[in-house]
C-alpha cells in the first residue's frame, strides 16, 4: 500500500510525487492518458522535428522552490536547460518592434529608443518593484495563503513599511494593466510589448491586479530568461518518473480514476474505471478541476452543500488553440532582431488586444488576434534538423463554442470542427507571412490543435481553457478555486487538491504540488 496516491501526472503532480519520494514516502501516480506529463507532452510531429505540443517554457519552475530542491536529482538523470538572453519581443502590424532582454542596461536603451523617457520610467518601475514589493508578491504566490506563514509575512511587511502603507500596496495591486501602462510608457510599442503577457496568466489588460502581474512577469523575464528542456520536455517527465520509481514508487498510465474512496470522512484511496481499487495509508492528492473533484470524483460523499454549489459555479476562461510548424529553413523576420527571440507577440496595441478578447467573449473568432510566436530552436537547436526550424503558435483569445466570425469569412456552427480550425489557422498564417515574408514557402508540416483537441488531450483544459479556470480576482489568491475553499485542503480529511485550478494558479512552476508535498512530509 502506498503512503500517497496522486491523481494526474502534470507538473504539480510530478513535483509533489518527487518531493514525497525524496522524503521517504511511497507514492503511486495514476494517469488516465497513455503518457505521463499532463500538459507536458513531446512528439515528433514531422520526421526529425521535436515538438512540445502544449507547454514548453520553464521560467516559473527554474525560479521556484521546487527546482531549488530537485535540480541536482533532475540533472543527474539527464535534464539540461537551455536559456536565452532575449526572452520576448513584440511586432506590430505597422512594423514597429521592441525586444526585452535579460540585461537591464540594454532594456533601458531599447525602451528609450521606443520613446524618450520610457527607458528611465521602465528602470524606475522595475527598481521600485524589486526593492519594495517583489519580496511580498513572490512570497504570497509561493506559500499557502491560509496559513500562519502567510499571516507572518503580511505582519512582517506591515511592521516594516507601516500597516497603512501595506494596505495601500494591496489596494494598488488591484490596478488593471491598462492605466499603469498608459501612465508609465509613452510608446504604444512598449505597451504592446507588455500587455500580451496578461494572456499567459489568464487575464486581460483591463482586469483587476493585471498591473502587478505585469511587473511580476517583467521581473521574471529579465532575471530568468525563457529556459526550455534540451531535447524536449518529455525528458523532464522521464526524470521525475525515475525519481519516484527509484525510491519504490509507481507511475501508472491508462488508469482513469472514477471515484475517490472515502470511509469515515477520510480519503483512503481511489477506484479506477473498470473497478480496481487502490488504497493509500496517508493521503490522496488530486490534480483535477474543482468541477471534476466535487462532481464525479466525490459524488455521493457527505460534505457541506456550499462546496458542491461553489464548485459547480466555477468558471472557465477563454480558449486556446495551437499551431505547430516544421520549417525547411529559419524564417526571415521583417526585423532581424526578432530572429533569436524565444517568444514574439504579434500585437498591434493594447486596444487591439482588448478588441480581440471582447470578440472572443461574445463567441466570435477574432478578426485580428494576438499571436504568440514561440521559437524553441532559438533556445534549443536540437529540436530540428540542422538548418531547419520550428514555430510554436498559441492563440488565447478564442471562444470555447464559436458562434460566428468577427470578419464574416469563416462559417461556424457553435463548435470547433477540424475545418474551422484549419480555416482559422490559414488566417493566422497570413499574419505570419507579413511578419516573416516567405514564411508559407518554408512550411514542411503544420498541425492544428483546436480547443476541442486540447480538451480531448487533457480533461483539465475544459473548453480548451489552458489555465483550468478563469484567473480573475474572484477565482484567485485566497479564492482559488472558489470562495470558501481553504487552499489545497478539502472538506474530506486526507484529500488534497492541487493543479492549475488551485493557488498559485497555472504555469509550469509546480507551486501547488510543492506546497502539498511539504504539508505531507
Amino acid at each position: 500500500m502506498p503512503d500517497v496516491i496522486v491523481v494526474g501526472s502534470g507538473m504539480n503532480s510530478l513535483v509533489c510525487a518527487a518531493l514525497l519520494a525524496r522524503a521517504g514516502q511511497k507514492v503511486t501516480v495514476v494517469e488516465r492518458s497513455d503518457v505521463l506529463g499532463g500538459c507536458i507532452r513531446t512528439e515528433e510531429l514531422f520526421p526529425g522535428f521535436t515538438h512540445d505540443l502544449l507547454s514548453q517554457w520553464y521560467p516559473l519552475f527554474m525560479g521556484g522552490p521546487a527546482y531549488g530542491e530537485l535540480a541536482d536529482e533532475l540533472a543527474a538523470r539527464g535534464v539540461e536547460f537551455a536559456n536565452t538572453s532575449k526572452p520576448t519581443g513584440v511586432l506590430t502590424g505597422d512594423g514597429r518592434s521592441l525586444v526585452l532582454t535579460t540585461d537591464r542596461a540594454e532594456n533601458v536603451t531599447r525602451f528609450e529608443a521606443a520613446a524618450a523617457g520610457d527607458g528611465e520610467r521602465y528602470a524606475a518601475e522595475m527598481d521600485a518593484f524589486l526593492s519594495r514589493d517583489a519580496e511580498l508578491a513572490f512570497g504570497l504566490l509561493g506559500q499557502e495563503l491560509w496559513s500562519w506563514g502567510a499571516a507572518r509575512t503580511l505582519f512582517s511587511h506591515g511592521r516594516r513599511r507601516g500597516f497603512v502603507e501595506l494596505a495601500a500596496f494591496l489596494g494598488e495591486s488591484l490596478e488593471p494593466a491598462r492605466p499603469w501602462l498608459e501612465r508609465t510608457f509613452a510608446s504604444e510599442t512598449a505597451r504592446a510589448l507588455v500587455s500580451p503577457w496578461m494572456l499567459h496568466v489568464g487575464l486581460r489588460p483591463d482586469d483587476a491586479y493585471s498591473a502587478v502581474m505585469s511587473k511580476v512577469i517583467l521581473a521574471a523575464l529579465e532575471m530568468g530568461g525563457m529556459p526550455v528542456v534540451v531535447g524536449g520536455s518529455a525528458r523532464i517527465v522521464e526524470a521525475f518518473r525515475q525519481i519516484v520509481v527509484d525510491r519504490g514508487g509507481e507511475m501508472r498510465t491508462g488508469a482513469e480514476v472514477d471515484r475517490v474512496l472515502v470511509e469515515g470522512g477520510r480519503a483512503v484511496g481511489v477506484r479506477l474505471v473498470g473497478g480496481e481499487e487502490l488504497r493509500a495509508s496517508k493521503a490522496v492528492v488530486c490534480n483535477v478541476t474543482p468541477t471534476q473533484l466535487y462532481g464525479r470524483l466525490l459524488e455521493g460523499v457527505e460534505m457541506p452543500d456550499q462546496f458542491r454549489v461553489r464548485a459547480a459555479r466555477y468558471r472557465y476562461g477563454r480558449s486556446d488553440m495551437q499551431i505547430h510548424y516544421a520549417l525547411d529553413a529559419r524564417p526571415d523576420w521583417v526585423d532581424p532582431d526578432l530572429a533569436d527571440v524565444a517568444i514574439v507577440h504579434l500585437c498591434d496595441s493594447v486596444d487591439a488586444q482588448s478588441q480581440a478578447m471582447n470578440e472572443a467573449d461574445r463567441g466570435l473568432l477574432p478578426g485580428r488576434a494576438t499571436v504568440v510566436v514561440g521559437q524553441p530552436c532559438a533556445v534549443d537547436a536540437s529540436r530540428a534538423p540542422e538548418g531547419k526550424w520550428i514555430i510554436w503558435i498559441q492563440l488565447q483569445e478564442l471562444p470555447a463554442a464559436p458562434r460566428g466570425d468577427a470578419l464574416g469569412e469563416i462559417g461556424v456552427a457553435g463548435s470547433w470542427t477540424p475545418e474551422v480550425g484549419e480555416a482559422y489557422a490559414d488566417r493566422i498564417q497570413g499574419r505570419l507571412d507579413q511578419a516573416m515574408p516567405g514564411f508559407s514557402r518554408l512550411v514542411v508540416g503544420r498541425r492544428v490543435l483546436t480547443p476541442a483537441d486540447l480538451e480531448a488531450m487533457n480533461p483539465n483544459l475544459v473548453g480548451g481553457d489552458p489555465y483550468s479556470g478563469a484567473c480573475t480576482v474572484d477565482q484567485f489568491f485566497l479564492w482559488r478555486p472558489f470562495p470558501g475553499a481553504k487552499g489545497h485542503q478539502t472538506p474530506v480529511k486526507g484529500l488534497y487538491h492541487i493543479g492549475a485550478s488551485t493557488h498559485p494558479g497555472p504555469g509550469l512552476g509546480g507551486g501547488s504540488g510543492f506546497l502539498v508535498a511539504k504539508a505531507l512530509s
